[in-house]
């Protein structure tokens, strides 16, 4: 008997065992059970992060809440009107309706128009959510639901300047609603699933993931959008997109196409700026925001220095409206806003959020920056009216090319430089010895006019000026004083 001797299995075990795990690791690899990519990020370059293996769970579970719009309006006489926003990007306009519209007769006759879109209930007792470019001046709207059931619906309230309305339909039954979610706690890169009806086709989901956040579009004075690569299409206008947890996160309310179709460029409106528009809505039908009453500009970080603002964030105010609430409360031009009821301002568009979401009546704390020092003030917020939105916010825009800024006409500066004119664009600077220097331009120009294209926003200004090429020369319509000229232009 030797017991020295080895057994015979051992040359064959170890290989047969390892075989058999690295199938069945393969084979449940192969069987989507689960999805492994790597985190290359730089503070964890060995670290790994799952994909979802399916997003089913999430559409089943939102997908009753999600509802189908078909509006139906009549129009006497008319054309053909179509629905844009402001384009920020050039002549095309990329933002387009997310849905189809649909003519029956010919122009210069009544006939129907219809449109499409998406909603979903806030509530069981019948409250839907939408675009108010979906139901806008619509005579009748139809709202069709995940079962095939349909009914009629009828605006409580919409809100033009961030496209958000509220529609209900009535029923005996109770409706399966969405849950809400945090949109500020969303971070840039995570998963995100859009429910619509793109081009008509019913409860279509897609998923994406978050691209950006705070985009700034030019769709309204509001703009804060949730930015997606989720696919998103006409039709899809109003419907949910939502997190991994099956929470609204936000609205789905434009895309950036050339085409009309998906690029992977999607806005949806931020859930938590919607939370305080839709309240309102529900309450009294109509949106009351609060006003300040200053116009302010962004810091740029030769201003900061200037002013002493360390960290270079706030608003600089450019000047403060006579008897109106910052002026009350003892607030000046060239004050920069750093804080309101001790949340940090970022800059002038956050203010005038911060500030438009404060209930009319109530008095709030302001810190400024004066002279490299800071100050606290009491300022009781006053009601913001359509008169005053002009006044709000100052947008110089640089035209580097040219070599001048421009800036909106508002009843202020149209009042300072006695314009009568209520549209265009008025130049603010020149620089010297800049194409706009040597055409003649002078501070105070008002534009009407390039190349013989009305010339009414920025928008419009910018789009115009992105068609010269460089050098090539446009003609400007300008009028200075109570005369008009001519004014050519080499880019």
């Amino acid at each position: 008997m030797n017991s020295n001797k080895p057994e015979k299995t051992s040359t064959w075990r170890l290989p047969f065992i390892a075989v058999v795990l690295v199938s069945i690791l393969v084979g449940i690899f192969l069987a989507g059970g689960f999805n492994i990519t790597q985190d290359t990020s730089a503070s964890n370059p060995s670290s790994t992060v799952m994909v979802p293996a399916s997003f089913s769970d999430v559409a089943m579970a939102v997908s009753p809440a999600v509802v189908n719009i078909s509006t139906e309006k009549i129009i006497k006489g008319g054309g053909q009107v179509f629905r844009h926003f402001q384009n920020p990007f050039g002549k095309q306009d990329p933002f387009h309706d997310f849905f189809e519209k649909f003519f029956g007769d010919r122009p210069h006759r009544d006939f129907k128009q219809r449109s499409l879109g998406s909603g979903f209930f806030i509530d069981k007792e019948g409250y839907i959510v939408t675009n108010n470019h979906v139901i806008e001046n619509a005579d009748k709207i139809k709202v069709k639901l995940k079962n095939g059931k349909e009914y009629d619906a009828k605006i409580v309230g919409r809100d033009a300047k961030t496209d958000i309305a509220l529609i209900k339909v009535k029923s005996w039954r109770d409706f399966q609603d969405v849950k809400w979610g945090d949109s500020d706690a969303m971070k840039v890169g995570e998963w995100v699933v859009a429910i619509g009806s793109p081009f008509g086709l019913e409860l279509t989901v897609t998923a994406g993931i978050v691209s950006a956040k705070g985009r700034v579009i030019g769709s309204g004075p509001y703009d804060d959008f949730i930015q997606t690569d989720a696919s998103i299409n006409p039709g899809n206008s109003g419907g949910p997109l939502i997190n991994m947890k099956g929470e609204v996160i936000g609205i789905n309310t434009a895309i950036v196409s050339r085409s009309g179709g998906n690029v992977g460029i999607g806005f949806a409106i931020p859930i938590n700026l919607a939370r305080g528009i839709i309240k309102q809505l529900k309450a009294s039908g109509t949106v009351t925001r609060g006003w300040l009453g200053v116009s302010i500009q962004n810091l740029t970080p030769d201003l900061a220095e200037y002013y002493g603002v360390k960290d270079g964030k706030g608003a600089l105010i450019g000047e403060v409206f006579e008897g109106d609430p910052a002026d009350k409360a003892g607030i000046k031009s060239k004050d920069v806003i750093i804080e309101v009821d001790g949340h940090n301002v970022e800059d002038s568009r956050d203010l005038s959020q911060k500030v438009a979401e404060v209930p009319v009546g109530k008095k709030i704390t302001i810190k400024v920056v004066r002279g490299g020092k800071e100050y606290t003030f009491q300022v009781n917020i006053e009601k913001r009216t359509d008169d005053k939105e002009g006044l709000a916010l100052q947008k110089p825009m640089e035209e580097s090319d040219l070599g001048m800024t421009v800036s909106p006409l508002t009843k202020e500066l149209a009042r300072r430089l006695n314009i009568s004119e209520r549209e265009g664009v008025v130049v603010v600077s020149v620089e010297q010895d800049s194409p706009a220097d040597k055409a003649d331009v002078q501070a105070g120009d008002l534009i009407l006019e390039i190349d013989h294209k009305p010339i009414k926003t920025l928008e419009d200004y910018q789009s115009q000026i992105d068609e010269v090429k460089k050098g090539e020369t446009a003609s400007f319509l300008v009028k200075r004083g109570r005369s008009f000229l001519a004014l050519n232009i080499t880019k």
